[in-house]
């Protein structure tokens, strides 16, 4: 694990821990996101922490041919109570998605600081937001990476009603041509819907 300065680099992957840790320290700049990005790294922290900055072998992630979308689901979709938009509210998606109480967190590692980030790279053309309303309120969406390599870099999800995140993301894989969505870590969810683990070097190559 590297501690990182105001130089723009990050160490090999090959050099994380066994649980994926890389690096510790830098900024959430523009140019580091991109560069982490594309060097298959992401940071991940809580409020209380430096920034950390993560390579997981292996990764989890969802090739949108092996999308599984159960009986259940498929009648949700089918009666079309909700309504799917790309890119209409970039900002209060990943705002919500900072606001929402998970499993084993004690805060939220979507900070100020990084709602202002990837809003910035949204603005850039490089982050979307997939929105699922419910008459005109935003009850469901989904945000993460887009750096135009045919894989989609999943962030993070939020919803407060009931399946809205499921129905989010199921339009939006089934209307896109990603060749991969980074899902990063494994999560019973997302295995419902057909993620797996692939080697990271595996990963690496769509990148």
């Amino acid at each position: 694990m590297q501690y990182l300065t105001d130089n723009m680099w990050f160490p090999d992957v090959s050099k994380a821990t066994e649980d994926g840790l890389l690096a510790v320290g830098g900024d959430l700049s523009i140019e580091r996101l991109l560069l982490a990005y594309r060097k298959g790294v992401f940071p991940w922290f809580e409020v209380e922490e430096p920034i950390l900055w993560w390579s997981p072998d292996p990764r989890f992630v969802l090739f949108p041919e092996k999308l599984k979308v159960s009986k259940s689901m498929r009648q949700v979709l089918r009666n079309k109570n909700y309504i799917i938009t790309v890119n209409k509210a970039f900002r209060d998606v990943i705002a919500e998605c900072s606001e929402i109480k998970r499993p084993g967190q004690t805060s939220t590692w979507i900070t100020n600081n990084m709602i202002d980030a990837y809003t910035e790279l949204h603005e850039l053309g490089y982050a979307k937001s997939i929105e699922v309303w419910k008459d005109d309120t935003l009850v469901g969406g989904l945000y993460g990476v887009d750096l135009g390599n045919g894989v989609f870099c999943g962030e993070s999800m939020f919803a407060k009603a009931s399946n809205a995140s499921k129905v989010g993301l199921i339009t939006f894989i089934k209307n896109t041509n990603y060749k991969l969505i980074d899902c990063q870590i494994y999560t019973n969810h997302l295995e419902s819907l057909g993620a797996e683990e692939i080697p990271r070097d595996v990963f690496l190559r769509y990148l």
